[in-house]
Parts: structure tokens; C-alpha cells; sequence
């Protein structure tokens, strides 16, 4: 963990493409993102923290996917109250995939991001200070899926060579864990064919259409192939055994992570940030999924409500009750990345530097 010290903002690298973002508020608006009716601050005090509500602290939060159960703390957190309790107005904004939320909070554009914790290394190569500040899980939540039409030419990773393998995005953790899978089935990293499809309906037509013959995607788009009988599952992450087995360890994913140097200046932001997020992840742990799927926006519930409720139920056991990172986590999550990236493989990471539990341990 690291230690309480000042970093200063460090420029933007070259190599960090950034993507237009003038679209996201749209975009947020159509996945549910920055409405809600528990985000703006209303007459009176603030529930909870005694502040007067015209007073909240704004904060803006990019989400890699606001409907992507892996990432349902953001949204749910909003519906229950939680951030308003804390005299917070939270603004959340959507992006197709984790790296581009990574992108928008390196750029500025955001003072959070909530996308996989594995970013936090990647950044630190390029000389980026991006801490975890709040440890949603400690799976991946990911599946590999096969095309039904592909099913009988893929059995394992060893059979990825020459294939095109859906990711949500070049650059995102999905694309991480496809190559490292295909480098563990004994491939080269040029042997596979990563395709960006985003996730949801672009991900499941290219499957049925061939684009892709297997990929790694979420719930509830998983719950859908399934439904559909477009494909079936290959390599289960979304519990702490799917990731033991497939990753040789708890492999902590989802995160509301933040520039160290912005942590640093706002702590008391974000310890409430922090409180309102464990105070999630502790009602998901004592909740069914049918009870969280009726806090969720209705339009979350692609392949209605029950299949909705379904794809809760396989995801939540890799979620954290407490947003505390796993103490082996981050080792996990060194060994997957350095055995694909050459980057990373001839790097000294601190690790103690990528998260932090300061907040989360002091959550009232």
C-alpha cells in the first residue's frame, strides 16, 4: 500500500491515445449515466452528512460500461443514495471500455475512473500515478465465450492461433486477459487476431456473424449469448476459483481508482467517495440479486428481468464486501501482465504505489 505523499501531475504521454470525449455525456444519458434522481442535490441538508445539499461536492466518474454488471457499484451506488448521503453530486459518464475511462481521467476530464485495477500498472510504465482507491472485486467477472458455430475448432486457449477473438477495446483489460490466455496456451501474442466489438449487441452480432469466432465479454451480455444459444462459455472468471483457475490467483478487477497526486489534494472527497461505495458493496453482499436488479435502471434488462436478475447472481461472488484489495492481488495481476507485455516484463513496478486501503479502512 502506498504511502501518504504528494505526486505531482505528471503531462500526458504521446503513447496514451486520447479519444474524443464530447460525446459522452450523450452517451452516459442513453446507458442511464449522469441522470438519476439521487445525483443532484435538492433543498435542505444532505442526508447523512449534515451539509447543506446546495453545497454538494461534484465529482465526475467515468464508467467502462455503466450496464455492465461489473461495474453495477457506480449506478447502484447513485440509486440507493449513497453518494447524496455523503453531500457529494456525482456525475456519471459511460465508455464503451475500461481504457477509455482510463483515458478520460488521465486526460482530466474526470476526477474518477471506474474500470480494472491492472490500468494502474500499465500507467506507471508511462510514468502515471493512478492509484485504486475503492476494490469493487477480486475476479475478473470476464467469460470467454466460443461461437456456437466455432465450438467443435475451440477447446482451450492452445486454439486461439489464427482465430478473431472479440474484446470490448485495443488497450483494455479484456484484450490483457485474451493475451494472456492465448501466451498460456503456448501462442505468440501475433498469433491471434484481437478485435474490438465493444460489448452488449455489437459484441453478440459479431459472434453470430462470424466477425469473431470467440471473446471475452460480461454479464449481462454473457446472460444474453447463452440465451440465445450464440455460444457457450470457455473460460469462467467471475468468481475467486473461475480466476484461481484460469489466472493462478484472485485477479482484483473493477475499481474506482484516481490520479494519486488529485487523491492526495481531496482526501476528504474521497474518503466519502469511499464510504458511499463500501457502503454498496456491503448492501449487494446482503441483498438477492432479484432485490438488486430492481434498484437497477429498467433499461439494464436487455434480456428482461429475469435473465437480468440471472446474470447478477453468476457475478456477484466477485465483488468485495469491504473495497479492501486482496493481499495477493496485485502480485496475481503483475505475473498476467508481464507474461505478454514486454513493457511491463522488463519494468520495475511498485505495487505499493498502484492502491491504497487508506479510505476503505476508515469508511464510518
Amino acid at each position: 500500500m502506498r504511502k501518504n505523499i504528494r505526486i505531482p501531475a505528471l503531462a500526458l504521454a504521446g503513447a496514451l491515445a486520447l479519444t474524443t470525449l464530447t460525446a459522452c455525456a450523450n452517451d452516459a444519458a442513453s446507458s442511464g449515466g449522469s441522470a438519476g434522481s439521487d445525483d443532484a442535490a435538492g433543498s435542505g441538508t444532505t442526508a447523512g452528512s449534515g451539509a447543506p445539499a446546495g453545497k454538494a461536492t461534484k465529482v465526475k466518474i467515468m464508467v467502462g460500461g455503466l450496464d455492465k454488471v461489473i461495474y453495477m457499484p457506480a449506478m447502484l451506488s447513485q440509486r440507493l443514495g449513497y453518494f447524496k448521503a455523503e453531500g457529494l453530486d456525482v456525475t456519471l459518464l459511460s465508455e464503451p471500455a475500461g481504457v477509455d475511462a482510463t483515458t478520460a481521467l488521465v486526460a482530466g476530464q474526470v476526477q474518477g475512473a471506474v474500470g480494472f485495477y491492472d490500468h494502474t500498472l500499465d500507467l506507471q510504465t508511462k510514468g502515471k500515478h493512478v492509484e485504486s482507491v475503492v476494490q469493487f472485486s477480486q475476479a475478473p467477472g470476464e467469460v470467454e465465450v466460443v461461437s456456437t458455430k466455432a465450438a467443435g475448432d475451440i477447446a482451450s486457449a492452445k486454439d486461439f492461433k489464427g482465430k478473431h477473438l472479440g474484446i470490448t477495446g485495443l488497450g483494455s483489460s479484456t484484450d490483457f486477459l485474451t493475451k494472456y490466455l492465448a501466451v498460456q496456451g503456448g501462442l505468440k501474442v501475433s498469433d491471434i487476431t484481437p478485435v474490438a466489438v465493444g460489448a452488449g449487441a455489437t459484441f453478440i452480432a459479431a459472434l453470430q456473424h462470424g466477425s469473431i469466432q470467440a471473446g471475452m465479454t460480461t454479464d449481462p451480455t454473457v446472460a444474453q449469448i447463452l440465451d440465445k444459444g450464440a455460444g457457450k462459455v470457455l473460460y469462467d472468471m467471475r468468481t475467486p476459483d473461475g480466476s484461481r483457475q484460469a489466472l493462478g490467483g484472485l485477479y482484483p478487477s473493477s475499481s474506482l481508482y484516481m490520479n494519486t497526486a488529485w487523491v492526495n489534494g481531496h482526501k476528504d472527497t474521497v474518503q466519502k467517495l469511499a464510504n458511499a461505495f463500501v457502503k454498496t458493496l456491503n448492501w449487494m453482499s446482503t441483498h438477492t440479486p432479484e432485490e438488486i436488479a430492481a434498484k437497477m435502471p429498467a433499461d439494464y434488462a436487455q434480456g428482461g428481468a429475469q435473465l437480468y436478475a440471472a446474470s447478477i447472481k453468476a457475478t456477484l461472488p466477485m465483488f468485495t464486501a469491504d473495497g479492501v484489495m486482496p493481499a495477493d492481488g496485485p502480485a496475481t495481476v503483475e505475473r498476467v501482465l508481464k507474461a505478454f507485455n514486454p513493457n511491463l516484463r522488463n519494468a520495475t513496478v511498485d505495487l505499493g504505489q498502484t492502491y491504497t486501503t487508506e479510505f476503505v479502512k476508515n469508511v464510518r
